[in-house]
Formats: C-alpha cells, sequence, structure tokens
C-alpha cells in the first residue's frame, strides 16, 4: 500500500490558528477511514505560510494552507484518498 506523509504545521502562528484541532479532527478521519496504515502523521514548524488564515497542512510535498477543522474531510477526499489508489 502507498503512504501518504501528512505533517501539520505547530508554530507558533498555525497554533494560534488552531492546529491542536486540526491535529485532532485529522486523527479522526485517519481512524474513521481506517487509515492508520497508509499516512504517516507528522508535526512540522512554519511551511512559510503564515500570512494565511487557517493551519497550513503538507500533503508529501504539496503545501496546502487555510485549513480548518471543518475543511479536513475535504483535505482527505480531494488530496489524500487520490494519491492512495
Amino acid at each position: 500500500m502507498k503512504k501518504v506523509e501528512l505533517s501539520i504545521c505547530v508554530g507558533s502562528s498555525c497554533h494560534l490558528k488552531g492546529s491542536k484541532d486540526v491535529v485532532e479532527e485529522v486523527r479522526n478521519e485517519i481512524s474513521k477511514r481506517k487509515l492508520q496504515d497508509a499516512i504517516e502523521l507528522k508535526a512540522a514548524f512554519c511551511l512559510g505560510q503564515c500570512g494565511h488564515s487557517g493551519v497550513t497542512v503538507k500533503v508529501n510535498d504539496k503545501v496546502l494552507p487555510e485549513i480548518t477543522p471543518s475543511k479536513v474531510g475535504e483535505l482527505f477526499d480531494n488530496e489524500i484518498l487520490p494519491l492512495l489508489k
């Protein structure tokens, strides 16, 4: 099975924008979709997108700013699941 590296910024700017809640929602999605063996979840410090609202995540090498807990399901549907096919 292919493995996706998912890094979530926990630097000071993203921390203030709710990275803890995004991490929790990502963990919920991983569990709900049974993707524990397919995703390597990591913390990252500053992905260079501090000017955006929301939290920045990196899916493999693709940087995606403006992620909120409510957008995590969409992140999985549009960015992560296609990489696992």
